[in-house]
């Protein structure tokens, strides 16, 4: 395989499924977890106002950055890190990075109960319109991860609404920005092989490119493409269909002449979830024997593990930021 499949979702903008759309979805889980959308109905406008803030942002000088820095966040996980501030398997990514979430207020009964990564979000003061442009994309980007799980619902056997009842009624959104600047050697790698956590992930990136998908022929490019988002599975998706989808190890290296940047939007099962096979999982047909890749890329399995969502998502973030565990999670 050479190219990853393209689903054209604007068959569904009407607000309906169609089920020529959720086979489509099942073609593109089935085989490499990994596909790009299109027709999605989020304006590129909207798009690049993210990007340029993003890139505004990151030319600021580094302590201004650091005035909203993920110290300030406390235990919602929000604000700014620096270049190489993220570990993946234990080795610092050339990246630097904003983090976002869900916009919750001191009264949200999940930010009382002191619920870790939740809260409000670290807003800087310049580009003064990042803020509306975060929030109103992740309202949009959300709404289309809710149709992908609809379709994803139907192609299982199941009932449109079924993630959103049982996973997804009050679900774990995360949104990430990125900077990743050209590498020095083409020996190393902005992002080391790893796999997402959740449901979706729904990613913008921009012209550059260097994101590569582990397929079964061996690794792809998933290079940039107009107006489309790329679509790719996480752990507990895996998990719920007992290998039926897969939660597609992937990478990047910016073998640019410019920094790239993308932004990755995470919708994820709601904290308290316990996440269970789907009804009826092995009986779905075509589920593969998962006993030789059930030990994933970080040398744990999806298949084995048992718990809630929040169990599983603070187990990894802990690996991945282990000084700002200690500091702002220390009981966690």
């Amino acid at each position: 395989m050479k190219d990853l499949p393209v689903v054209d979702m604007s068959p569904s903008a009407s607000g309906r499924v169609t089920a020529e759309l959720a086979a489509e979805v099942d073609a593109a889980c089935r085989d490499t977890g990994f596909f790009y959308v299109v027709g999605h109905g989020v304006a590129p406008e909207l798009v690049d106002r993210v990007e340029a803030c993003a890139r505004e942002f990151f030319a600021l000088p580094e302590p201004e950055k650091a005035t909203i820095a993920m110290r300030h966040g406390g235990r919602a996980w929000r604000g700014w890190f620096p270049l190489r501030g993220e570990l993946t398997s234990g080795v610092a990514d050339e990246k630097e990075g904003l983090y976002f979430g869900e916009e919750l207020t001191a009264e949200d009964p999940r930010v009382r109960a002191g619920l870790p990564l939740h809260g409000p979000n670290l807003f800087p003061e310049r580009p003064a319109g990042l803020r509306d442009a975060v929030l109103e994309y992740m309202s949009a980007v959300t709404g289309v991860g809710h149709t992908l799980l609809a379709a994803i619902s139907l192609a299982l056997g199941l009932d449109e609404q079924w993630f959103d009842r049982h996973l997804t009624a009050s679900p774990t959104v995360l949104f990430r920005i990125f900077r990743y600047p050209e590498l020095a050697t083409t020996e190393s790698w902005s992002v080391g092989e790893h796999t997402d956590y959740g449901l979706l992930t729904i990613l913008a990136q921009d012209a550059v490119g260097g994101l590569e998908v582990r397929s079964p022929a061996g690794w792809v490019a998933a290079p940039p493409v107009t107006d489309a988002f790329v679509v790719n599975l996480g752990d507990m998706l895996e998990r719920m269909t007992a290998g039926r989808y897969r939660s597609t190890p992937h990478r990047v290296r910016n073998t640019g002449t410019r920094d790239r940047i993308s932004f990755p939007l995470f919708l994820d099962p709601a904290w308290d979830a316990e996440v269970l096979p789907v009804p009826d999982a092995v009986s779905l047909g075509d589920v593969r024997d998962h006993a030789e890749d059930s030990r994933r890329w970080d040398g744990t399995s999806v298949h084995e593990w048992s718990g809630t969502y929040g169990d599983y998502l603070l187990a990894k973030v802990s690996k991945v930021f282990p000084e700002l565990v200690d500091d702002v999670m220390p009981t966690a």
